[in-house]
């Protein structure tokens, strides 16, 4: 490089961000690290992490030798994505707020704030890769699957559009975890074994029920069988049940209405009434009104910019932790895809995203609404 490129890091005090800063020094970037602050609500308590976080986003940092900042993104968090979160669960639906954050804080919010400091890229500790591709002349930033297919989250990256990609860096998605591990151990960082973060990035792992409750009244209800619409028990809030859930129903035990094979099989969510406000649940995990051959999506982002083929061989990921599935596009209308599945899928989620993919290229995709 003539001049050193300037890529602002976000740090999130993690091994895979640290990784990703001392990749960049080690391939003559001028690095500055940033750590976000996005919660402050109750971040005094003790299931969050932040101040620790920070100590040892300023311990990395130290060992290797670069700039760091801290921002506080809080408002834009609350208002972009939180805000979105409850309106979201009080309509009845399961929203997955890592995806915001990512397309609306540290892919814009980041973004900007990084390019006012004068960067010319900014990265991440993401399991993702960016490639640059010619296609009918034109230059485009494919979003690519991770190397390591475990831990892989281009899932939670396909809002991002080609503005954002084109001025993105993922430094480890070529890595795999254990060696994004041993290389951190090997330069001295402490975070080596530091255990990864789970669960929704403002809620970490407090009680969930607990949480949701405090910003949403409960309205409890009846829980119903979606075979024969008997009351069968009580719910806290269809805030607090989603598609295919098992645990935490409290009606173990109760017999349905089918024959006596299968009179002992679990009760699991099948679907939320919101206007009723019932809960309707049936028995084992393969119950017919647990798969779904077809779905729609709306609030489509597609990576390109542009719509892709219609019916077309794809995969797709209808919740993150689901194997790809082959599947086809249907139609593109009204800014909704139909989508259909080679093979039903399980608990399809309104709320979740369904995640588009051609071979390891992740096109895009969209909100599943029903």
């Amino acid at each position: 490089m003539s001049r050193k490129e300037k890529v602002v890091v976000g740090m999130s005090g993690g091994v895979d961000s640290s990784v990703a800063a001392l990749e960049l020094k080690r391939q003559g970037y001028e690095v500055i690290g940033l750590f976000m602050k996005n919660w402050e609500d109750d971040d005094d308590d003790e299931y969050c992490s932040t101040r620790q976080d920070l100590v040892d986003v300023v311990s990395v940092a130290d060992v290797l030798g670069i700039e760091l900042e801290v921002v506080n993104f809080s408002r834009e968090y609350k208002e972009r994505v939180f805000a979105d979160f409850l309106r979201e669960y009080e309509a009845g639906r399961t929203p997955n707020p890592d995806i915001l954050c990512n397309s609306e804080i540290k892919f814009r919010a980041f973004l900007d704030h990084a390019l006012a400091l004068g960067a010319d890229r900014i990265a991440t500790g993401h399991y993702a890769q960016v490639r640059e591709w010619t296609n009918d002349g034109r230059t485009e930033f494919q979003l690519l699957k991770a190397e390591d297919g475990t831990k892989d989250q281009s899932y939670f990256l396909y809002r991002l559009n080609q503005e954002q990609l084109s001025k993105t860096l993922f430094p480890i998605g070529h890595l795999y975890k254990r060696d994004v591990r041993r290389m951190a151990e090997a330069a001295g960082l402490h975070v080596h074994a530091k255990k990864d973060s789970t669960g929704i990035c403002f809620i970490g792992e407090r009680p969930f029920r607990e949480f949701l409750s405090r910003y949403l009244p409960a309205k409890p209800g009846e829980i119903r069988t979606l075979d024969g619409d008997k009351v069968i028990g009580q719910h806290q809030g269809l805030m607090h049940h989603t598609i295919g859930q098992r645990k935490g129903l409290l009606i173990g035990g109760i017999k349905g209405n089918q024959d006596d094979a299968g009179e002992h099989d679990a009760w699991y969510v099948a679907q939320k009434d919101v206007a009723k406000n019932v809960l309707y649940v049936v028995q084992g995990h393969d119950h017919p009104a647990l798969l779904k051959e077809r779905l729609v999506a709306a609030e489509l982002s597609w990576v390109a910019g542009r719509d892709p083929r219609t019916h077309w061989v794809y995969t797709a990921k209808p919740r993150y932790r689901t194997p790809d599935a082959p599947c086809e596009i249907d139609a593109l209308a009204d800014g909704r895809a139909e989508i259909a599945f080679a093979q039903p899928q399980w608990a399809v989620t309104p709320g979740q995203s369904v995640v588009i993919y051609e071979s390891r290229v992740c096109l895009g995709g969209g909100i599943i609404v029903a």
